[in-house]
């Protein structure tokens, strides 16, 4: 028993009685999948999760026993597969909003259902599955819900033309149309039924003439009437406001042809034999479509003075056009040599066309460049507690999360849940996560924040940024002694003073005409990491990010913390070094005579010897953190000493 006859056994001891929500017995649906993957050429692994698609939902550990029983692709596609049932809700919390909010979910659910697809597969059984629900409702002549039809019609069908599925799109939109505008189906289904005799004989004429020229050129074409599809004949009616009769795809034919030098040689055909209508020929094959769909079309007017369609591409083409992403699916369970696979997978290039998709639209301006950079799975996809899909960079947190629903909400966070568990703040949050932000009632951010692991967003980190910036210049305490109390700071912005004797030259970034010193406990030299501190009338004291004096103060004041920076590498600083060494003869002119010969200023010596051991304190006024460790190295180097350390 192969592995589908088995995976067919399993279904049927899973599901048996069991029906879905649309009434479907499971059964009956899994069974119409793998009919839809069959059509398409899917392999066996694909029908196989077909058949298995609601073990999750009726079988303990599934994931487990489905990779020992079928192995660990299966087992993903499943998976997959069932997280995919989550986007339910989440379209009909988009349909809700209605207008334009229900558009930009649609897209970005579109976008949700592909980032969450790790198998490409795994969308085209998502798509198998709504094809199948819709044909069993239109059989049993069951009214399907307007939102889960719109959603077909705005989500699926896009995302089959997307992958180049055609078969899929043209079903998906017909059915969903049928149940959205019932009476405008039936009025256009009326029309071409109506007119079914005289379409066909016109067809089969204008076949026998196309077929007979084409054979006294020596071109080898299958030439066949294309089906009509109601969606397409509706729109274009109402696109260029066209009657019935005038619409061209009404009358359509198709023309197989073996190869590209051929289909240009078909259109010179077709248009000596009926006459071009003007501004309606698109050549597809020097310019392919988004989803790398290739073929020519033309309209000719026919010997009645209608208007019929030809479309004319060569196999290769077709079984692209018809089959889109799922064609490399059929060339590998067909045996095509490996080369062929390959160079039908570069011709496809899917990875590419979806790519270009996301980056096509956002729904913020700000964030256009960032999907131009990005690879395909530098974005993820979660949810808030109402169903609204929010995107984010990879690696983001609930902080990011909540920054990107609105400003407040960010600024108010101080806890998190996601999927119903609490979690930290620093969490990376995964595609298809539901996240709820816990809120204070006032407050700020945490300057926490801004340290590596809670923040990836970069207008996230901007936004946190904005809030001490703001808080420094409405903090009164922060202005110098001598303004004057109407006196309004600056907007924020980079300012630096030049540094007198023994003065840094440092930026701080937030607020003007602040006078900075350096923290006389930790000494900072360049290229420290530095932060600034509001005193109240000394100015801005500037620290170590790793001083403990500076900790302690933040922690108390927070919104009286500020960023500061190296605004230039030359300078003097003056810093501590502390030497323990044993104690011995000539040991303090031996330290001296190192720092002396390095042109090393001193500006305080301290020392203390007890139990044979010597410990120093050097005030030292050195250029960089660079010379620092220079000189610690050559004090390192002086007899008897066993440590060398900064203050």
């Amino acid at each position: 028993m192969d592995a589908v006859d088995q995976a067919r056994a399993l279904a049927r001891e899973l599901y048996l009685g069991r029906r879905l929500g649309t009434g479907e017995d499971i059964l009956e649906h899994a069974e119409g999948m793998v009919a839809r993957l069959a059509e398409l050429g899917l392999d066996s692994d694909a029908r196989v999760a077909a058949l298995l698609f609601a073990a999750h939902d009726h079988m303990p550990d599934a994931g487990e026993k489905l990779a020992a029983e079928f192995g660990a692709p299966v087992a993903a596609l499943v998976a997959n597969l069932h997280r995919l049932k989550g986007l339910r809700p989440l379209t009909e919390a988009a349909a809700a909003r209605g207008g334009g909010a229900a558009e930009a979910q649609a897209e970005i659910l579109r976008k949700m259902l592909l980032a969450m697809a790790d198998d490409i597969r795994v969308v085209l059984l998502r798509l198998a599955s709504r094809t199948q629900t819709l044909r069993w409702l239109t059989g049993h002549d069951i009214p399907l819900r307007r939102d889960m039809a719109r959603e077909s019609l705005e989500i699926y069908a896009p995302l089959a033309n997307r992958l180049g599925v055609w078969q899929m799109k043209w079903e998906i939109e017909d059915l969903s149309f049928r149940f959205i505008e019932p009476e405008t189906y039936k009025r256009i289904a009326k029309m071409l039924d109506e007119k079914r005799a005289e379409r066909e004989a016109f067809i089969e004429s204008a076949i026998a003439r196309l077929k007979d020229e084409m054979a006294k050129a020596g071109v080898n074409a299958e030439v066949y009437g294309r089906p009509k599809h109601i969606y397409s004949i509706r729109n274009k009616m109402r696109a260029k406001n066209l009657d019935f009769s005038e619409v061209y795809d009404v009358r359509a034919l198709r023309v197989i042809v073996p190869d590209v030098r051929d289909c240009y040689t078909a259109l010179g055909i077709v248009h000596a034999l009926w006459q071009p209508v003007h501004g309606e020929f698109d050549d597809y094959i020097s310019h392919p479509k988004g989803n790398d769909y290739r073929s020519l079309h033309t309209a000719v007017m026919a010997e009645d003075g209608r208007p019929f369609e030809v479309q004319i591409r060569t196999r290769e083409m077709h079984s692209h056009a018809e089959l889109g992403v799922a064609a490399h699916w059929r060339y590998k369970e067909s045996g095509t040599s490996a080369k062929a696979d390959s160079s039908y997978d570069d011709k496809i290039a899917w990875l590419r066309q979806l790519l270009s998709w996301r980056d096509e639209i956002t729904d913020s301006a700000a964030w256009v460049e960032q999907f131009k950079r990005a690879a395909l799975d530098d974005t993820i996809y979660v949810m808030t507690p109402q169903g609204r899909v929010i995107d984010l960079p990879r690696g983001a947190t609930p902080i990011d999360f909540a920054y990107r629903v609105h400003t407040d909400l960010g600024h108010r966070c101080r806890g998190a849940k996601v999927d119903g568990h609490l979690v930290p703040l620093s969490t990376s949050l995964a595609n298809g996560q539901r996240v709820e932000i816990v809120v204070a009632k006032t407050g700020g951010p945490s300057r926490d924040w801004l340290q590596p692991g809670h923040l990836v967003s970069p207008r996230a980190r901007q936004k946190v940024k904005a809030w001490f910036a703001a808080q420094a210049e409405h903090e009164p305490a922060a202005a110098p002694a001598a303004a004057p109390a109407a006196e309004a700071l600056p907007e924020p912005e980079i300012v630096t003073r030049r540094p007198r004797a023994g003065e840094s030259k440092v930026l701080v970034v937030g607020v003007d005409k602040l006078l900075t010193q350096l923290g006389r406990c930790c000494k900072p030299v360049p290229p420290d990491a530095i932060a600034g501190f509001v005193t109240r009338g000394r100015g801005v004291s500037v620290h170590r990010t790793d001083c403990a004096n500076f900790r302690n103060m933040a922690a108390r004041n927070p919104e009286r913390v500020i960023d500061a920076q190296w605004g230039a590498k030359e300078g003097i600083y003056a810093t501590d070094l502390f030497i323990e060494a044993h104690d011995r003869q000539g040991l303090l002119r031996d330290i001296s005579d190192v720092l002396s010969k390095e042109k090393i200023n001193v500006t305080a010596v301290k020392t203390q010897s007890k139990g044979g051991m010597a410990r120093m304190g050097f005030t030292v006024e050195l250029s960089s953190a660079g010379t620092l460790q220079r000189i610690m190295a050559l004090v390192g180097e002086v007899a008897g000493v066993t440590s060398v350390r900064r203050g």
